[in-house]
């Protein structure tokens, strides 16, 4: 079956990545759902804007009417009882011992997926996406290709039903990435995705920049602000 008559459910946290890859998936699926996660960030203002964006995104691609369907917000507070990090604590941020910024939640993503998938099983749902990347990205381990692939094959297996895990951000830079969004909705897709969505680790919305809210300091501004400007200069 073509990708175009199947659904898809989207991790959809509120941020540049994801919002590129629901804006992808309206355009690659005939029905799409959403699953947001509530673990305990000090970033949760994404929480609240994820809905903002989906309710702006019906005005901005045409098709989200007809295809957007239920978004799901799972409470996935335990992982805060496995041990803090700078994503989950006041914590500076800088990096670790093991070579990892303190910013990594151990098993994060995997922990994602797999509530994901188990919600996706009991909806019909066969197709997962996620916005994780290894081009532009903090070294974490569970964003890899390999990582991915070797979940995808699990969750198949442990649920005896295919799960497919699309990353259409993989192999591209945060520049590539706005100009995807671009490719997808034009201006007003991008427009969207700068003024709607949230990234900052530190959960600023109070200073507003050329690339969108943020504290512009953080490592996850840094990025996407680097690739804002190499994709207006490009």
């Amino acid at each position: 079956m073509a990708l175009a008559d199947e659904r898809a459910l989207v991790l959809f946290s509120g941020g540049q990545d994801s919002a590129t890859c629901l804006a992808w998936a309206l355009k690659t699926f005939a029905h799409v759902e959403t699953a947001g996660f509530d673990y305990g960030q000090r970033h949760r203002v994404e929480l609240d804007v994820r809905l903002q964006f989906i309710a702006a995104l019906l005005g901005a691609i045409p098709e989200a009417s007809a295809k957007l369907g239920a978004d799901h917000r799972l409470d996935l507070s335990l992982v805060t009882q496995l041990g803090e990090t700078a994503m989950t604590a006041d914590r500076a941020i800088e990096m670790g011992a093991n070579g990892l910024p303190t910013t990594f939640v151990p098993g994060r993503n995997l922990l994602f997926f797999t509530a994901a998938a188990a919600l996706a099983y009991r909806r019909g749902i066969r197709h997962l996406v996620g916005g994780m990347c290894e081009t532009d990205y903090s070294g974490y381990p569970d964003c890899r290709d390999d990582t991915l692939k070797a979940l995808q094959a699990a969750l198949s297996l442990g649920l005896d039903s295919r799960v497919t895990i699309h990353t259409p951000l993989m192999w591209l830079d945060k520049a590539a990435t706005w100009g995807l969004a671009h490719d997808l909705g034009g201006e007003a897709l991008v427009c969207l995705i700068r003024d709607k969505t949230h990234t900052c680790y530190l959960g600023d919305r109070s200073h507003e920049h050329d690339w969108g809210y943020g504290c512009g300091t953080c490592p996850a501004c840094d990025l996407r602000a680097k690739g804002w400007t190499k994709w207006r200069a490009g």
